[in-house]
């Protein structure tokens, strides 16, 4: 699943979201585990900030009223390439499509309205039906739609057997009204120069294309981008929930999709049902921290991938004979593409930024099919001079496909991102400290980084933002929260889930030993009968529950 973002940063993104771009398994009953815890714009214009609503916001609401007693009118879904390439999606024919009328403001609902793309996998067995499944797979900007249907397979069994899986394209993504900025033509050019190693050059290119960006949306979505934030994604969820008929949210939230849950459980406990958030995001962590972490934690990944590649796969490694040095020589390589750009089939370069990003698309996997690809794809780049594999890679990453036609996930994962509250410039000495501690536990993906990286406040000219700040979520009255973490999850290391499972007022942590990104869809029984206990059953795992 693509979940939530992280790179080394382009200068573009770092510039707008720094904080959040940098964030888009058998069992074994061990301890260990945190176990239960249940005991200034481009013009010079000030930023403006989206006003929060202060009514109502659920189905006490009169003004809402025709919006949670709505009748969603479910129909065939038209023919969708992405489903059938992806191999892992269901027949379109056992699908229903449809959509949702929501409000674009919360706080003035009858002033204007959106609708929201949906699909409905229905229950294999009507008669053991329990309700729907709403699922979200990350992000921001990933499309829930998308996830249903390429990975419908990813559900068979008992949550289809048992219910109705639902995705849906939050507000400002895939095909519900998404926030619009660049085209595909401007997004390719984008892609092929990388930015620049001197700091001042940096910012200069950062400020430019920043200033160009931010116009680019402006025009294109405008009227949209105060209203795209997670508080009010989640606020469409409960209408969701009430339109489907289901009296409480049933749930799966992977990587940024368990903030959205976070968020549903804080403003919604009363309706909660079953959720399950994995991948976890701390939605009380500092954005910097946030961003160190993760920066460290793709280097260790990126290290155990390496190491793993010269002892166990070694007559098809690159990286030489001495796994203390593989990672090293990768970076080496990778850094080098600047001057030495490689060919592609469709006439592209992969330069350092490219090649890098189709690495960390990755490393989003585990020691099975993606670290397989990815040896074959640096052989290639190192010995053959191509750069198809990793390229491919980062198109998929990018969400571009073989028409070179982008999804509009970037921009939506900015305006969300921002929307949500951007944070304040940190202080020089924190900066330093960043990059210090940068230098030492992942010296190879940050190179060339500087505390100048870091003392611009995040998403600096966006001109939308809510006054939504880092904050621990108890969602005091919810029922119990079933969160699972992985141990050697770069994206979302596994310290978040433990921080979110300690934060919730009822809350079980789930452990998934292992590498990669999330734990479901990986394969490991353990962990997809856990999560199927819970979600059809009501039953929680032993506390301490560790799976490998």
């Amino acid at each position: 699943m693509k979940t939530f973002r992280a790179a080394r940063p382009r200068v573009l993104l770092t510039a707008l979201a720094a904080g959040t771009l940098l964030l888009t398994a058998a069992c074994d009953d061990s301890a260990g585990s945190a176990g239960d815890t249940s005991t200034g714009t481009a013009s010079g214009r000030a930023a403006t900030t989206a006003t929060p609503t202060s009514r109502p916001t659920g189905e006490a609401d009169p003004a809402l009223k025709a919006f949670y007693g709505q009748q969603i009118s479910w129909g065939s879904c038209p023919s969708d390439a992405r489903a059938t390439e992806s191999g892992g999606g269901a027949d379109l024919d056992t699908m229903r499509c449809g959509k949702l009328h929501v409000p674009l403001d919360y706080a003035n609902p009858a002033a204007d309205a959106i609708d929201l793309a949906l699909v409905k996998y229905p229950a294999a067995k009507p008669d053991q039906r329990i309700g729907s499944l709403m699922v979200n797979p990350g992000g921001p900007g990933a499309s829930g739609v998308d996830m249903v249907k390429s990975g419908a397979k990813e559900f068979t069994g008992a949550l289809h057997d048992r219910f109705d899986v639902v995705g849906f394209d939050p507000r400002g993504t895939g095909d519900s009204s998404p926030v619009l900025c660049l085209d595909d033509k401007q997004r390719d050019e984008q892609s092929q120069v990388d930015e620049p190693l001197d700091p001042a050059a940096r910012k200069a290119a950062s400020d430019r294309q920043s200033t160009e960006y931010i116009a680019a949306c402006q025009a294109k979505s405008g009227k949209l981008l105060p209203f795209v934030g997670t508080r009010n994604t989640a606020r469409d969820l409960d209408v969701l929930r009430a339109a489907v008929g289901d009296r409480k949210l049933n749930y799966l939230g992977i990587s940024y999709g368990t903030y959205l849950g976070s968020l549903y459980a804080e403003e919604f406990p009363q309706n909660t049902g079953r959720l399950v958030l994995d991948g976890a995001v701390d939605p009380a962590a500092d954005d910097l921290d946030s961003s160190v972490e993760q920066r460290i934690g793709f280097e260790t990944s990126f290290q155990h991938f390496a190491a793993d590649c010269v002892q166990n796969h070694a007559d098809e490694c690159p990286l030489g004979k001495d796994p203390s040095r593989a990672a090293a020589k990768a970076a080496d390589f990778l850094d080098g593409l600047t001057d030495h750009p490689l060919p592609t089939k469709d006439g592209r370069k992969v330069g350092r930024d490219l090649a890098w990003n189709g690495v960390t698309a990755a490393l989003y996997g585990d020691q099975t099919q993606d670290w397989q690809y990815l040896r074959v794809g640096l052989g290639m780049a190192m010995t053959m001079k191509r750069g198809d594999i990793l390229l491919a890679y980062s198109d998929s990453y990018q969400e571009r496909d073989e028409n070179g036609h982008y999804s509009p996930m970037e921009s939506a994962h900015v305006a969300i991102s921002c929307a949500d509250g951007a944070a304040p410039a940190p202080s020089p000495d924190r900066a330093q400290a960043a990059v210090k501690e940068l230098q030492e536990k992942a010296p190879l993906m940050s190179r060339g980084i500087t505390a100048e990286d870091f003392t611009e406040a995040a998403c600096t000219g966006w001109p939308y933002q809510s006054p939504e700040k880092p904050h621990t979520i108890r969602a005091e009255g919810a029922a119990p929260i079933l969160v699972v973490g992985t141990t050697s999850d770069p994206a979302t290391p596994y310290a978040s889930a433990e921080a979110l499972a300690k934060g919730f007022a009822k809350a079980t942590l789930l452990t998934r030993v292992g590498e990669g990104h999330g734990a479901f869809g990986k394969g490991n029984a353990c962990i997809d009968q856990a999560m199927e206990a819970y979600l059809t059953e009501g039953t929680m795992p032993a506390v301490g529950t560790r799976c490998t």
